[in-house]
């Protein structure tokens, strides 16, 4: 558990009132980790939803050459500073990481369980679509990054 009060400012969780704030901080724990360390990888179950508080943390997707598996090529296709959530597919179908996550340095963050964050959304459609079109927010800045970088790669 974290403090609801710590949750209050950031972005992603502005909004929430008392009790929805107190609901997050219940399902939610600060972890910190060194350079380099993988906190998920594409293609995993999306098991938590993260908060960057100190850091940064690079999000990578591989793309393998369609005639085996010996070739392969790693782009970086976004950054995620502090105040940044992380881990988005948590809570969009179908639950599973799009891309890999590698601190770019000592950081530290907080980590939400999904499951529980699925339920409370369930249980709480306004915090469900506030939060959806925070996401949406996220995924469309994160898509332009990745043109971005795909354009200087070319």
């Amino acid at each position: 558990m974290i403090s609801p009060e710590m949750l209050r400012r950031y972005p992603f969780f502005a909004f929430l009132d008392h009790a929805q704030l107190a609901d997050v901080a219940m399902i939610a724990e600060e972890k910190e980790a060194g350079a380099g360390i993988a906190l998920f990888a594409a293609g995993e179950p999306a098991s938590a939803l993260f908060l960057l508080r100190e850091g940064n943390v690079e999000l990578h997707y591989t793309v393998t050459d369609e005639r085996g598996m010996e070739e392969q090529q790693d782009y970086l296709v976004g950054m995620i500073n502090p105040s940044e959530v992380f881990g988005i597919s948590a809570l969009i179908r179908p639950y599973q990481y799009t891309t890999s996550a590698l601190t770019g340095e000592s950081s530290q963050y907080v980590e939400f369980d999904a499951v529980a964050l699925r339920e409370l959304c369930e249980k709480d459609l306004s915090l469900a679509a506030e939060w959806q079109r925070q996401i949406a927010e996220a995924t469309l800045e994160r898509l332009h990054y990745t043109r971005i970088q795909l354009l200087a790669a070319s």
